[in-house]
């Protein structure tokens, strides 16, 4: 029965509107990529010193709000706009997508990442790709609960913006993804890059020749994402929820 399950997922997978999900993830994961590892390269060449000056952080967190916002609207009807490992992790964890989809997501998504970091290696000549670093004052293990702590923000309002229980993904939803995006960068990307992506990482981090604690932004932002879906899916808001909390949700008196 097990093996006939899994065999059945596997077709599904590959079907004609499955590879339709995959070339938007590449799409807009190409254009997420593309735009903040760009703009860090842009801040760079204007500020020679853009990684002690307080203007490169608001640069990235407002390239991270933009490009996530308007990558995640030009997929969200086709693949569910996860532009992130982390979110395809958490709704594979969670059942909403199957094991061997997520996969082809994780493939499209890292593919799109490194060939974004490429078009920026080979036509920015002489300049180089930048990556996520962690501060001096911080460890591997602290990073990663950081980039964990903002994965799970960042996943946890992907669920609450795009929950169809409350009405169609409109614009506010849209903005408060990349919002919450720009604010984690704000809050702690002189500590840990604040990359809330692992696809983001790997990618500039396979153009830098080195995969120095890419583990960081791996772990924390893989078990980050995965508790923010279940406790939203389970905990907050389920989908058997009692009776008390849906009045609580649609704003009735108890």
């Amino acid at each position: 029965m097990a093996p006939a399950s899994l065999t059945a997922r596997f077709e599904q997978s590959v079907t004609a509107n499955a590879f339709r999900s995959y070339l938007a993830e590449f799409i807009s994961t190409f254009f997420y990529v593309f735009a903040v590892v760009g703009s860090g390269m842009s801040s760079r060449k204007l500020m020679p010193d853009a990684a002690l000056s307080p203007a490169n952080l608001v640069i990235d967190a407002i390239a991270n709000a933009f490009a996530l916002s308007t990558a995640v609207y030009i997929a969200w009807d086709i693949s569910g706009g996860h532009v992130n490992p982390a979110v395809t992790f958490a709704k594979a964890v969670g059942g909403h997508i199957s094991v061997p989809t997520a996969l082809f997501y994780w493939v499209s998504q890292l593919i799109a990442s490194v060939m974004a970091c490429l078009v920026l290696r080979v036509t920015v000549v002489g300049m180089h790709v930048p990556t996520n670093a962690i501060a001096e004052e911080m460890t591997g293990f602290g990073a990663s609960i950081l980039e964990g702590v903002l994965t799970f923000v960042l996943v946890y309002t992907v669920y609450a913006a795009g929950d169809p229980r409350h009405g169609s993904l409109g614009p506010i939803g849209i903005l408060a993804i990349g919002l919450i995006a720009g604010a984690n960068v704000l809050a702690v990307g002189p500590f840990s890059g604040g990359s809330m992506n692992p696809a983001c990482a790997f990618g500039s981090a396979a153009f830098a020749g080195t995969f120095k604690n890419q583990a960081v932004y791996w772990v924390g932002p893989l078990i980050g994402a995965a508790v923010a879906g279940l406790i939203y899916d389970n905990v907050v808001f389920p989908s058997q929820a009692p009776d008390s909390i849906r009045r609580v949700a649609e704003g009735v008196g108890v």
